[in-house]
């Protein structure tokens, strides 16, 4: 990896920490290497769980690089395998992931948060949208917002641009957990840790009918269930692991997942 995305895997767990001072802006380049690097972890059986976060103690990121676009990046060029920061256009993900939100999350970089599965946040985190102020659309966030709190709390970050901190974030139910700034790394991986040790079937299960349900009505989904059309369902029924996690209840004893 370049000296901007570090990576760290170990027992199954994935860390990938973007580290662009001063403030962690997303440019092509860097776009196209996380889509490589979540592209890898998506597509390696032994990496179960991935932490997203920012290198310093001041940003998680900034979003785009108005920098770099000053500069000649186009807004609307290719960022690469997953869309912009690699994460929320990948196609079948079905991999836990975690933010942690070490900083200000600020535009693209709120949108980077808002495509992992779970957030944890440092007491010095915050977040905005400031798109509205410079006469441009916060798009990803305007679909994925509405649907992770109340509607008018995502309406009123979104038509004023306004800050919302860690505490905020959590009454509303964006943030997981909110920890000091020193103990968020660590709690991050000892969720990371927590879900490694899960059933990968199911969480794959999980992540696909969830993506199912965002454009399909309960019946339909339930019938593509019901006659495992979907892969990952398909994939759960009848394998290993499902009859481990049977037999681990009836023994009354911890289940041994083997992702098969």
């Amino acid at each position: 990896m370049s000296d901007v995305i570090k990576v760290r895997c170990e027992g199954g767990v994935l860390e990938v920490t973007l580290d662009r001072p001063k403030a962690n802006a997303i440019d092509l380049a860097t776009s196209r290497e996380m889509g490589r690097v979540f592209q890898a972890f998506r597509d390696d059986e032994s990496q179960r769980v991935a932490i997203v976060t920012g290198g310093g103690a001041r940003f998680f990121s900034a979003g785009w690089d108005l920098k770099a676009a000053a500069g000649g990046d186009p807004v609307d060029s290719d960022y690469g395998v997953g869309g912009f920061g690699g994460l929320q256009e990948l196609r079948d993900l079905n991999k836990p992931v975690i933010a942690a939100v070490n900083g200000m999350a600020v535009g693209g970089g709120f949108e980077l948060a808002l495509s992992a599965d779970l957030i944890v946040a440092s007491e010095a985190a915050s977040f905005a949208l400031p798109e509205i102020t410079a006469g441009t659309l916060a798009d990803a966030a305007s679909i994925k917002l509405p649907k992770r709190m109340p509607y008018h709390v995502a309406m009123d970050l979104l038509l004023t641009g306004r800050w919302m901190d860690a505490d905020e974030a959590r009454r509303w139910g964006l943030v997981r957990d909110v920890v000091a700034a020193d103990s968020l790394m660590a709690h991050a991986w000892a969720l990371a840790r927590r879900l490694a040790d899960g059933p990968p079937l199911v969480f794959a299960a999980i992540k696909e009918v969830v993506r199912r349900a965002e454009a399909e009505d309960f019946q339909s989904v339930m019938n593509r269930i019901a006659r495992r059309q979907l892969a990952t369902v398909d994939g759960l029924y009848g394998s290993e692991d499902q009859l481990e996690g049977a037999r681990a209840f009836a023994e009354k004893r911890a289940p041994v997942w083997k992702g098969r």
